[in-house]
C-alpha cells in the first residue's frame, strides 16, 4: 500500500509540474475577446497618455538592481460609456519599443478595468521603462485612467508603489 501511496504522490508531483509560465501578458487569446470596430464611430474624441513603469529599480548603487512585478491597470471612469483602447505599447528605457498588446481597438464597458501584468522575470524594460496608449472616448466622457503598481517580495520584506499616468494629447 505505502508504494502505491508513494507513486501517486510522484505522478501527482510531475503533472502539476508541467505549467507553462506566461511572460507578461502577451498572450494575443486576452485581448481577442476585446476586439471592436471603430469605423463607425467616428464622433469619438483622440487621447493619448504616457504612464512610467520600472520592471527594476535600483538597490544600495547604481550597480545593483531589484526586479519588479509591474501591474498596468487600464480602467474606465465612465459609469454609461464604453471606451476604446488603441494602442499599448510598451518601451524600454532607452525608448525602444519592445512589444505592442494588441494591433486593433479594444473596448472597455462602463467601470470597467483590465490589466497588462509584466512578471518580476521580464526585466525587458530596465529601470525607465514605460507605456503609451492612444485612446477614443465618446464626447463629454471622462478619459480612461492608466496607473502602474509596482511590487515585489524578499523574504520578509515587502516593496511597492504606484505610478499615474499623464496626458500627452
Amino acid at each position: 500500500m505505502k508504494i502505491y501511496v508513494l507513486i501517486l504522490i510522484l505522478a501527482f508531483q510531475l503533472f502539476s509540474c508541467d505549467e507553462k509560465k506566461e511572460i507578461s501578458s502577451i498572450n494575443p487569446e486576452n485581448w481577442s475577446k476585446r476586439k471592436t470596430d471603430l469605423n463607425t464611430k467616428d464622433s469619438l474624441e483622440f487621447g493619448k497618455s504616457y504612464l512610467s513603469i520600472y520592471s527594476q529599480i535600483y538597490s544600495l548603487s547604481q550597480h545593483r538592481t531589484h526586479n519588479l512585478t509591474a501591474m498596468i491597470s487600464l480602467r474606465n471612469t465612465s459609469e454609461s460609456d464604453s471606451i476604446y483602447i488603441i494602442k499599448a505599447e510598451y518601451y524600454d528605457t532607452h525608448g525602444k519599443s519592445i512589444r505592442k498588446y494588441f494591433d486593433f481597438p479594444i473596448y472597455l464597458a462602463p467601470m470597467e478595468t483590465t490589466e497588462i501584468i509584466i512578471d518580476e522575470i521580464d526585466v525587458t524594460g530596465g529601470t525607465g521603462s514605460n507605456f503609451i496608449f492612444d485612446w477614443k472616448i465618446p464626447k463629454n466622457c471622462p478619459e480612461p485612467l492608466f496607473e502602474g503598481v509596482m511590487s515585489s517580495t524578499m523574504g520578509q520584506q515587502g516593496l511597492s508603489f504606484t505610478t499615474h499616468a499623464k496626458r500627452i494629447k
